[in-house]
């Protein structure tokens, strides 16, 4: 083992959430914080201190950190999904910051296999590979459009050549902040744009596959629904018939302008200590 003074590591990869119960970073309870003392009495989390018991930080952080001997990290992600949303595709760029690890020696890809072992159908890691503190403010700051994948129930059959006009058509919406992110964003009124990809119908009777690519910051929930109004044209709009988002997916995480990534090469040491 080598023995190192006080400093930080970071380690590089991407992500892929595949359950839909899983936070990016520990959700601690609102009301104690997590708090030792303040959350033996919380009726909110029943003395928990988190109102979900695991998140990505921390099923990454519980291999990473013993194998760094450090119980701190902090988890950097280039942005972050809803708990009930999925991570999918190539899977979402992230840095762990392992705080005063006293241990470098170790095998990033023995850890990447343990990782997902550990989590098989929850969370898969890939490329994890050395880092450094400037990939932080990179993630961080880079605005990414995404492509989603929605199940949608539509109120009545979607218009073949209303549909037609709108596949691959680049649509500016204007949307008022979502009354369920009301409590921690500012009101106001945000002009992104979103384009359908596709529409296909699912297994079940009123039920489609949509893909949509969206800008960097859209509340894409809001943007399929419309939620009476707050966001328009929303595809309840668009294509002139209800619709309500079941269930979604992020299947892409692209450039500003809607283009893949590139992939970044693994350093010469991936997989091995320094």
């Amino acid at each position: 083992m080598t023995s190192l003074p006080k400093g930080r590591v970071f380690i590089e990869g991407r992500y892929r959430k595949l359950s839909r119960d899983l936070p990016q970073t520990v959700f601690y309870c609102p009301r104690c914080k997590g708090h030792p003392r303040r959350r033996r009495k919380c009726e909110r989390c029943q003395g928990f201190g988190k109102l979900t018991r695991d998140s990505v930080q921390e099923l990454v952080g519980w291999v990473l950190g013993p194998a760094f001997k450090t119980r701190k990290n902090k988890f950097h992600g280039a942005g972050r999904e809803d708990i009930d949303v999925r991570m999918l595709g190539r899977g979402r760029p992230f840095v762990m910051e392992l705080v005063n690890p006293r241990v470098l020696e170790v095998d990033l890809a023995a850890l990447e296999a343990e990782i997902n072992r550990r989590n098989e159908e929850r969370l898969e890691v890939c490329g994890l590979h050395w880092s450094e503190r400037g990939r932080v403010r990179t993630l961080k700051e880079t605005r990414h459009a995404k492509e989603y994948e929605a199940l949608v129930e539509i109120g009545q059959e979607p218009d073949p050549a209303r549909v037609e006009e709108l596949i691959g058509r680049r649509v500016t919406i204007e949307q008022q902040t979502p009354q369920r992110v009301a409590h921690r964003r500012a009101a106001m009124v945000r002009e992104r744009w979103i384009e359908l990809r596709s529409l296909q119908p699912a297994d079940e009777p009123a039920r489609w596959r949509v893909r949509l690519l969206t800008e960097h910051g859209t509340y894409v929930k809001e943007a399929v629904t419309g939620e009476g109004g707050s966001t328009s044209p929303s595809l309840t709009e668009l294509l002139g018939a209800s619709c309500a988002c079941l269930a979604l997916d992020v299947v892409g995480i692209l450039d500003e302008d809607g283009n893949e990534l590139p992939e970044r090469p693994a350093p010469v040491s991936f997989g091995r200590g320094l």
